[in-house]
């Protein structure tokens, strides 16, 4: 996150949130207390179905062509004018460097033309910043899995609300994994809502695909080979069977994902003794992943928090949401902020 020291007192009020890291075009606006105002957002699955996947530059024409009908819409829906904003949080990175670049440009501009800050938030703190926007009493310190398209990170959210990371992926994220698996079995895009919908009516224990744990202790994620094995049991079956034993084949599939997820979270929750577990990301709105979780934590005697289904995947309240503990920290800020396709979480 880049900001800089306030140099005045800010008044809290109204803040405009912006996302555009991906493939949705997103704004939201949270009231003086933090309540989500209006949270609009407009997908373009129809622009990359096709093509089985996010295509850049096709991702930044949309953001162009959406933000600002998508902005007015959320200030609309607040029933707020715009001279009532006191700031605007926008995605500074991770993300697609095009992408990021309409939703920065786009909030400096507006940002000079009100005369009032503009900080940049990191799309992962945003994502851990909405197991707050729902259950406001969620405790610190916990832990904290990161589980979306681009990114599988555990982290330990510090009283101060510094993150201190734990664990992360070593080659493909699970949303990824998701994704290329729902290719393989031509499922379509987005693949992590057809597994999860085909997998609802197949055997998560009917075909053994591997987990790896990688070594003793390790916090780390892998599903690359996951991914290999799949491609390799297709090739071995007949067309026949694949029809057959699909549902089985996505359910048995997702299994192998969501069960690392869980063990490696509550083995976090171990490591670092809290009691407050939270899994944010566009895979958290996994049926399966949900069910599990919550099943462990009732067992454990542990505080989960899984943000509302509106709040999993990209979206500009989470955005806000960082943006406002940013400015509330005595930030205010700076004009001179720039997209950065690999920004981390502080």
């Amino acid at each position: 996150m880049t900001t800089a020291p306030a140099t005045s007192t800010w008044v809290s009020g109204p803040i405009l949130g912006i996302e555009t890291s991906c493939d949705e075009t997103a704004a939201s606006v949270l009231a003086t207390d933090g309540a989500v105002l209006s949270n609009v957002i407009t997908s373009q699955h129809d622009v990359h179905q096709r093509f089985g996947g996010i295509v850049p530059e096709l991702a930044s024409r949309a953001h162009i062509e959406s933000i600002e009908a998508v902005s007015a819409e959320a200030m609309r829906q607040a029933g707020l004018a715009w001279t009532e904003l006191t700031g605007i949080a926008v995605t500074q990175g991770p993300g697609l460097a095009g992408a990021l670049l309409v939703g920065v440009s786009y909030a400096k501009a507006l940002g000079y033309a009100l005369n009032i800050p503009v900080v940049g938030v990191s799309h992962l703190e945003g994502h851990i910043a909405s197991a707050w926007l729902k259950d406001p009493a969620f405790p610190l310190p916990s832990v904290v899995l990161v589980v979306s398209g681009g990114h599988t990170h555990l982290y330990y959210k510090q009283p101060d609300r510094h993150c201190r990371l734990l664990g992360a992926t070593r080659d493909d994220a699970a949303g990824e994994a998701f994704d290329k698996g729902a290719q393989l079995l031509q499922l379509g895009y987005p693949g992590g809502p057809a597994i999860d919908r085909l997998a609802r009516q197949g055997n998560p224990e009917a075909i053994a695909f591997p987990r790896s744990h990688l070594k003793k202790g390790s916090l780390d994620f892998s599903f690359s080979g996951l991914k290999t094995s799949l491609l390799y049991r297709l090739q071995v079956m007949s067309e026949l069977s694949q029809v057959e034993r699909l549902a089985d084949l996505a359910a048995s599939y997702q299994e192998a994902i969501v069960t690392i997820l869980v063990e490696k979270a509550f083995a976090a929750v171990r490591s670092t003794g809290v009691h407050a577990l939270a899994v944010v990301g566009g895979v958290s709105a996994n049926s399966r992943l949900r069910t599990l979780l919550e099943q462990r934590a009732a067992s454990e005697s542990i505080y989960l928090s899984l943000p509302p289904l509106a709040y999993c995947t990209d979206n500009a309240a989470m955005i806000a949401a960082a943006g406002r503990h940013s400015l509330q920290a005595g930030f205010s800020g700076t004009l001179e902020i720039d997209a950065q396709a690999s920004l981390s979480c502080s």
